[in-house]
């Protein structure tokens, strides 16, 4: 089987200029996106060496991703703005809603800085429409450099300390910064950090001033390998520090999965973080497992996980809900901007009943994926619940799996990307929205829980009396109530500090 891989392989449809004229809308003015690069205001159309306006791999020359193209070549700035513009034109699902952006301003243009540049000339063009709630309708759409992308969802590395941090408004200048979980074998295990520990400073920087924010979030999201002086406390105790050096994390996708006897019921439990290519594997031992001890109750904690691949959340579905129930079911149907009618046709993600094994953009190993045959699962959610997770309850739902949200609303991502690198840069607009089997998508303000719970930071994942997982168990032997909220709530819902690139939905096709 092969694996039509999106990442690097992109193919580049050109718009034509008549096309280009016809993308209007929502005062979208193309001339004020598209324009000829100044050192060949015709175009270079004629035969000659310049590049038209849009083409691909035509690189500024401070562009410091471009060398990671072997087939690039030389050009400017504009260059790389014009095939922005015509790939947002073009691939966009609000393209009729681009505003009117100047490429010229200064904003723009800095030679410079290139990449950052680039970021905002992307920025500008999403659209500036709201959703019901008021929330941007677009907060999703971002830029990466391909090579640290790639690195990223193929093997789940990145550089950090390896915990995430929560943060916690307590009024309009104050807040609690706390970690929610720590990665194994990270520098911050090394370190002995743990969930739960309240940071009070960094460097000397406090963790509780809001007016430092930026500061303090560029300490706890480092890009270079040095040493930084943490200040926490646990438990309420004494403030003590720790020394800790970032390096190169690879998550563990799932971070931990127990059984235990509830009652007549034995549970299966579940912390799912990310849908990247190794959490596949890891997935499948996990519900082979669960199956082997006869899991009949299955509680998937997903309140951290904002996405990644949709095929590994249709395999999770599918293992979830057996072959009979899915059987010729749409897990997902992608529908993409109207100049795109021939891929919302053939953007059907089914339920995927096979292994892929994802190495190098190829499905190298194919094999029956074990099942629990169950027709209802306990999904724990947060805010920071997005994308590809809110997929796997929208999925079952589709197919009448009773589907019991327990935790917070999720973070309203019905839309997914395929995405498309340039010149070292990947970019990634939203490109189509999801709807399940009987045509329906995710609310954008989010999936409202059917019991609401917090997050309960002063408990370790799996403890039964944590808050979430204690209102899951409340909701399985009263069916037809919820835990008093008194009960369920632990430290309340926080923000969950984390890259937009992990908040996402990407489809590739097998």
């Amino acid at each position: 089987m092969q694996v039509g891989r999106q990442v690097l392989n992109w193919s580049l449809c050109v718009i034509s200029a008549a096309l280009l004229a016809a993308c209007g809308g929502g005062g979208l003015d193309d001339s004020r996106l598209l324009k000829p690069d100044p050192l060949n205001p015709g175009g270079g159309s004629g035969g000659g060496s310049t590049p038209a306006p849009g083409s691909a791999q035509v690189c500024a020359p401070n562009n410091p991703y471009r060398t990671d193209v072997a087939n690039h070549t030389v050009g400017s700035l504009s260059n790389e703005k014009n095939w922005v513009a015509q790939y947002m034109l073009d691939a966009y699902l609000w393209y009729k809603d681009i505003p009117a952006v100047n490429a010229g301003d200064a904003a723009y243009s800095n030679e410079n800085a290139v990449y950052s540049s680039l970021d905002a000339y992307f920025e500008a063009l999403k659209t500036p429409l709201k959703t019901a709630s008021g929330a941007k309708k677009d907060k999703f759409s971002f830029t990466y450099p391909t090579k640290k992308w790639d690195e990223l969802f193929a093997s789940g590395a990145s550089f950090s300390y390896g915990a995430e941090w929560k943060f916690s408004s307590v009024n309009s200048t104050t807040q609690k910064v706390q970690i929610a979980y720590v990665e194994p074998g990270s520098p911050a295990a090394a370190a002995g950090l743990m969930r739960g520990d309240t940071l009070v400073s960094v460097d000397g920087v406090s963790a509780t001033d809001k007016a430092v924010n930026t500061q303090l979030e560029a300490l706890l999201y480092p890009t270079v390998a040095s040493k930084h002086t943490f200040t926490y406390t646990r438990n309420g105790n004494p403030a003590q520090n720790a020394d800790v050096t970032p390096g190169k994390v690879t998550s563990s996708p799932v971070l931990y999965k127990s059984t235990f006897t509830d009652g007549s019921d034995k549970v299966g439990y579940l912390v799912f973080n990310d849908h990247i290519a190794t959490a596949e594997k890891q997935l499948i031992d996990t519900i082979t497992d669960f199956k082997a001890q006869n899991v009949n109750t299955l509680i998937l904690d997903v309140r951290y996980n904002g996405g990644g691949y949709l095929y590994i959340a249709s395999e999770l579905a599918y293992m979830i809900a057996g072959a009979t129930t899915s059987s010729n079911k749409v897990f997902e149907k992608l529908q993409y901007n109207d100049k795109r009618p021939t891929d919302t046709a053939n953007g059907v993600t089914p339920f995927y009943s096979e292994s892929c094994i994802l190495v190098n953009g190829n499905c190298t190993k194919t094999a029956a994926l074990p099942t629990l045959n169950l027709n209802k699962v306990y999904v724990i959610t947060s805010g920071s619940t997005c994308s590809a997770s809110e997929a796997i309850i929208n999925g079952l739902r589709g197919i009448d799996v009773t589907v019991e949200v327990i935790g917070g609303t999720t973070c309203g991502k019905p839309y997914g990307f395929i995405g498309k690198s340039n010149c070292g840069i990947s970019y990634f607009p939203m490109e189509f929205q999801g709807v399940n089997h009987k045509g329906d998508g995710v609310n954008p303000d989010g999936i409202t829980p059917t019991c609401s719970a917090s997050d309960d930071l002063t408990k370790a994942l799996g403890d039964q009396t944590e808050g979430m997982l204690k209102a899951a168990l409340y909701r399985k032997n009263n069916p037809s109530s919820c835990l008093p909220s008194s009960a369920a709530l632990g430290l309340g819902n926080s923000e969950l500090r984390r890259s937009i690139i992990r908040e996402n939905k990407y489809w590739i096709q097998r």
